[in-house]
């Protein structure tokens, strides 16, 4: 029978399938064990009576004697049916029938089968291994163990243009060029003796009827054993894959250039790093060569002009790194070179074959070639937004084969898309330095004179991100010997991110000098966060609803007087403190909402600081570093701030050194301030009772502490200041007042009183008896003001201690 073969993965197998044998009139003679095991009938209940009885449904008949009319008519049939099982479900099962004549001529139909699923699976297969030989259009190329050639499919066929039967029995790899036979032998061979499977390996292969032709083939393959273990050979799969390497070897080169050019925002390096892209893969030599305008960052004109700079250049071999012409220096093309050409008509050159005379000593200089022997040339302008930047020049000198036309288009897309990155880095360049010129004008160029703190300061631009930032730092002195210290990031970089600092920044110092608590400070800054994101809305800047302005912000006050601090912060990092015993940690400090925002509270803490305590104020760019986890880095900055007897510029370098990478990725600004006390001596207060007389005492008592401290020559101003706003106090407010005098680098006369009420300067009429005061106050002092806290007010003045009695 020849239908029931042998296979292994043949269901209709003998030893696999259910056999049932029928006569001519359809009942069944016999029956399998296999079939008792599928269907669950035992040969007793199956044998002797019509197979349409026992193991069709009725409403299968149809279909049923439709297949047997059909098998009687060709002696054969295949097909899916349903069979009733012994419990009565029904196994969907391909059946296949054929007629057995006996030598009585008594007609026998034998009937196999199996579940329908194994069936189709094992069908498909047999398809799959047909397509294999017949219609794939992948190579496959069966060897045998003694390394010859058992058969081949029509691909390779094809390929090889010898007929697939004349390949049996040759030896593996007779249809290459001998060095790639021996290749191919041993690769076959590793794989018989290892066993182990080779999958898309790429293989460089020379036909040996066109060896001059090289092709890539992508081969993968495997050991072929039998059930038992016996190798049979090896298997394997060939594609030709030489078109396709060829787009893939461009595609990666322009993938390459996509990753490895405009890895900067640096002018000269983006063309270097196009230089370099373009040696070895498609040019032995390269150089790239801009308008002088753009190496500085400049507008360019529509219409060429001033001198062209070689910025970049790179050539094969250690002896030839680059051509002659040092980088830098400016470069003369002659009027007729291909560089002079494409610049002025912005087209590419494309010189396949340099002639004979191109050589002579003029022409070579004049496009000035490497003189390495160079034979073919290409010449692309670098132009980007209607503008030509520059050129890029290719030569070949050592490959034999000339530049094409393939050649060119792949140089005029990597061109293209390097003068982009040439051109957005001339115009961050341009950007840079005129934000860098706003801000250098916006920061403080130099840290006021006061005595309260000492005060190191560091600001170290990003150098891995696009734009400056809004980081700024600020040392404000205030009245009554007190200073601010003001730490702040603005959201965003660019000239935007620098102008906000600078509105904030004069915020800030307008907000000072009204001696408003931290907490308050920050409540109006962020009501002026919200009107500058109004403005930028109100405008079309950004879209309506998106927060266009953002900023963080630490406000600390401290006073030399009491060594008391207050602080409060806008979603900035905490300040550090470090006591003169060498303690230092976060300060505990609520963190607020950044500014922006909008209607929510801000809230201020006090502490007191020693004398030689350090205080630590930054922005995140210290800590927040991508490679650098913030509560690592806030762990590195407490140890750097372990020292504070150390000179503070050490101190602070001290702290740049561990934390700020070389090119950080975000601004820093950095300020640490070591605290100081005001002596004892130089500070006199006394509470004067609200009457006539207080006048007089204070008059009395600041003469006597001016004699007492040296300032004679100040005694007559000051105790006429000081009688001034006594007396005010006296007619305008409530409580007792406090007289109170401070000596440092000026001398301050600071007198307090419990009214909230605020005095006002005015011009007095010549026919009014009062209203002169504070009129006075102003003209004998350098700086005078009030300042308001929750007991009340406190009117101050300021003289320079170098004054002249009046």
């Amino acid at each position: 029978m020849q239908e029931l073969s042998e296979s292994h993965d043949d269901p209709f197998a003998l030893h696999l399938a259910a056999v049932a044998v029928l006569d001519d009139r359809g009942v069944v003679v016999g029956w399998n064990r296999r079939a008792q095991e599928l269907l669950g009938h035992p040969d007793t209940a199956v044998i002797g009576r019509p197979a349409f009885e026992v193991l069709v449904d009725p409403r299968d008949l149809p279909a049923v004697r439709e297949a047997a009319a059909k098998c009687r008519r060709t002696g054969g049939w295949f097909g899916i049916l349903e069979v009733r099982h012994h419990d009565g479900h029904l196994v969907r099962m391909g059946l296949r029938a054929h007629a057995l004549s006996r030598g009585d001529r008594v007609r026998e139909w034998i009937l196999a089968g199996a579940l329908a699923a194994d069936v189709l699976e094992w069908q498909r297969d047999r398809a799959v291994l047909d397509g294999l030989y017949r219609r794939s259009p992948v190579g496959l190329v069966v060897h045998g163990p003694d390394l010859s050639i058992l058969r081949v499919n029509r691909a390779i066929e094809r390929v090889t243009g010898v007929p697939a039967a004349d390949f049996r029995g040759l030896p593996t790899g007779c249809f290459l060029v001998p060095d790639d036979a021996g290749k191919a032998v041993d690769r076959v061979r590793q794989v018989i003796e290892t066993g182990r499977p080779l999958i898309y390996s790429e293989q460089f292969v020379r036909l040996e009827r066109d060896p001059t032709r090289e092709r890539v083939a992508m081969v993968s393959s495997f050991r072929m054993e039998d059930p038992s273990g016996r190798v049979l050979g090896v298997a394997e799969l060939i594609e030709d894959i030489t078109e396709r390497h060829r787009a893939q070897s461009r595609l990666a080169l322009l993938d390459q250039a996509g990753s490895r050019i405009g890895t900067t925002l640096d002018v000269a390096e983006t063309a270097r790093e196009l230089a370099e892209v373009m040696v070895p893969h498609l040019a032995d030599h390269a150089s790239v060569d801009l308008l002088q305008p753009v190496t500085r960052g400049e507008e360019l004109a529509r219409v060429l002009a001033g001198s062209v700079v070689r910025v970049g250049a790179c050539s094969v071999g250690a002896q030839h790194s680059s051509p002659p012409h040092p980088e830098g220096e400016p470069v003369a093309f002659g009027s007729d070179t291909p560089q002079a050409r494409c610049l002025a008509e912005g087209r590419a050159v494309l010189e396949p074959v340099l002639p004979a005379d191109w050589f002579s000593t003029e022409g070579r200089q004049g496009a000035h070639a490497p003189d390495l022997g160079v034979h073919s040339l290409i010449v692309v302008p670098l132009a980007a937004r209607g503008l030509v930047l520059g050129v890029m020049t290719l030569w070949r000198s050592r490959r034999p084969d000339p530049f094409e036309a393939a050649d060119l288009t792949l140089a005029q897309e990597l061109a293209s898309r390097a003068a982009v990155a040439i051109d957005n880095a001339r115009r961050f360049t341009q950007q840079q330095e005129t934000a860098f010129t706003l801000q250098s004008s916006l920061l403080p160029r130099a840290v006021p004179d006061q005595s309260a703190v000492e005060v190191a300061l560091r600001y170290l631009p990003a150098s891995a991100a696009p734009g400056l930032g809004g980081d700024w730092f600020d040392v404000i002195p205030l009245s009554g010997a007190r200073v601010a210290l003001v730490v702040g990031d603005v959201v965003g970089r660019g000239i935007h991110a620098a102008a906000t600092m600078g509105r904030l920044r004069t915020a800030v110092h307008t907000l000072a000098s009204l001696d408003l608590e931290p907490d308050e400070v920050l409540a109006h800054l962020d009501d002026l966060v919200n009107l500058l994101a109004a403005e930028q809305e109100a405008v079309g800047e950004r879209p309506v609803g998106e927060q266009v302005v953002g900023a963080t912000c630490l406000y600390a006050v401290y006073d030399p007087v009491s060594g008391r601090c207050s602080l409060a912060r806008a979603g900035h990092p905490p300040p550090v403190v470090t006591a003169p015993d060498g303690q230092a940690a976060p300060l505990d400090l609520p963190a607020g909402p950044p500014l922006g925002l909008g209607g929510l509270p801000f809230e201020a803490r006090e502490i007191e600081l020693a004398e030689g305590s350090l205080l630590c104020l930054y922005t995140n760019g210290l800590i927040g570093e991508r490679h650098i986890d913030a509560d690592a880095g806030l762990s590195r900055l407490c140890a750097a701030l372990t020292h504070p007897a150390d000179a503070l510029e050490r101190t602070c370098q001290a702290v740049v050194d561990s934390l700020v990478p070389s090119r950080p990725g975000d601004d820093v600004a950095l300020l640490i301030a070591r605290t100081r006390m005001l002596p004892p001596d130089d500070v006199a207060s006394w509470r004067l009772p609200l009457e006539p007389a207080s006048a007089a005492r204070a008059r009395d008592l600041t003469s006597a502490k001016l004699t007492e401290w040296g300032l004679e020559h100040l005694a007559f101003t000051t105790e006429l200041i000081a009688s001034e706003l006594v007396t005010n106090v006296y007619r305008y407010a409530s409580g007792p007042a406090t007289l109170r005098l401070i000596r440092e680098r000026s001398l301050v006369c600071e007198v307090s009183d419990t009214s909230h009420t605020s005095p006002h300067l005015r011009r007095a009429l010549t026919t009014d008896e009062g209203g002169r005061g504070l009129f006075l106050v102003a003209q004998m002092t350098e700086r005078w003001g009030t300042r308001y806290t929750r007991e009340g007010k406190t009117v101050w003045t300021e003289q320079p201690l170098t004054g002249t009695p009046m």
